[in-house]
């Protein structure tokens, strides 16, 4: 059995590695989200990720480069994610509001108390290193564009005013969201969530 997927996996000579790299991302993901980059080490990581500390370092090279291989794959699944929920239809309004929602779904309850693996890596890493800061700010950059794209849309088809700055509430809405997954980490419920959505949004319509 070999590696089976993963476009951020480097590849080295050799013997192939008999584990499925995104499945063992995904568990790096999870120890890096709920401990932080520093907080997680190696051994954390080689237990949850079920590999030697050998083969991790043979397949990753070094924790840096499994954070950012982690990070990667974190941001393609969210944005997949997203985007399907977003392209279900609807004025620019309702999409933005499955947009908000979605990042409501994600800061509550147990995902809530995990946290949000770009939230973690802006406040921990972002000052420190140059790698991970420009990862971070091109996913942040990303959000902000997409929620500026859907305010816009929604101007067009007459669902929010004409007068919203879109560039300036797609900057605010994006701190809004960012915040949602700090909070999240709290413990707090999927009421509290939503009522900040439906309230973010009256300012809209």
């Amino acid at each position: 059995m070999v590696v089976q997927s993963s476009s951020s996996l480097p590849r080295s000579r050799g013997r192939p590695r008999e584990f499925n790299a995104d499945k063992v991302l995904d568990q790096a993901i999870r120890v890096f989200s709920e401990r932080g980059y520093a907080g997680a080490s190696i051994t954390d990581l080689t237990r949850a990720m079920r590999l030697a500390q050998g083969s991790l370092y043979k397949a990753f090279k070094d924790k840096q480069s499994l954070f950012l291989a982690a990070l990667d794959r974190y941001r393609t699944q969210r944005t997949q994610n997203l985007r399907q929920t977003i392209n279900n239809g609807g004025t620019g309004l309702e999409r933005l509001h499955a947009a908000l929602t979605f990042y409501a779904e994600s800061a509550h309850g147990t995902t809530g108390r995990q946290g949000c693996l770009v939230v973690a890596s802006t406040v921990e890493l972002s000052t420190l290193d140059k790698s991970v800061a420009d990862h971070v700010a091109a996913a942040l950059a990303r959000n902000e564009a997409m929620l500026a794209d859907l305010i816009r849309q929604g101007q067009a088809d007459g669902s929010i005013k004409i007068h919203v700055d879109a560039e300036a509430t797609a900057r605010m809405l994006l701190c809004l969201t960012q915040g949602m997954r700090v909070v999240g980490k709290t413990g707090r419920s999927r009421a509290q969530m939503q009522a900040v959505v439906t309230t973010a949004l009256k300012a809209l319509a």
